[in-house]
């Protein structure tokens, strides 16, 4: 009878894992507020056909989001509480962050092969 209770304790415990992974990877998938469409803005917890409407209205008439506090002050019924609920349900700004970081990260490895190996002198002589 123990052991029949036991195993029924770790089955619920192995479902309740099961579902909390699955829950957690739909919650961070991230949804670009400027490259998304009306189906995926909708898919954020929070965001209804109106809102994303709305949203893609005033990024074609206006251009890309700079960041949640030009998102909030640009798009009507959106507030900086809105915006806050939003990023935890996985809107994020990633096309115009990640733009300035590739360029950074492109220039670095230029200046890195432009000075010769430190073993380069001693085989030369």
């Amino acid at each position: 009878m123990f052991k029949h209770w036991v195993w029924q304790q770790v089955r619920h415990f192995f479902l309740l894992a099961a579902m909390c992974l699955c829950a957690g990877g739909a919650a961070h998938a991230a949804i670009d507020v400027n490259t998304a469409d009306e189906a995926a803005l909708t898919s954020v917890k929070g965001v209804g056909p109106a809102t994303a409407r709305n949203i893609i209205d005033e990024r074609n008439k206006r251009g890309p989001y700079k960041d949640a506090a030009d998102l909030a002050e640009r798009v009507s019924g959106v507030g900086p509480k809105s915006v806050t609920r939003l990023q935890e349900g996985g809107l994020v700004f990633g096309a115009v962050a990640a733009a300035p970081a590739t360029a950074a990260t492109a220039a670095k490895p230029a200046k890195a092969a432009a000075a010769p190996p430190a073993g380069a002198a001693k085989a030369a002589r």
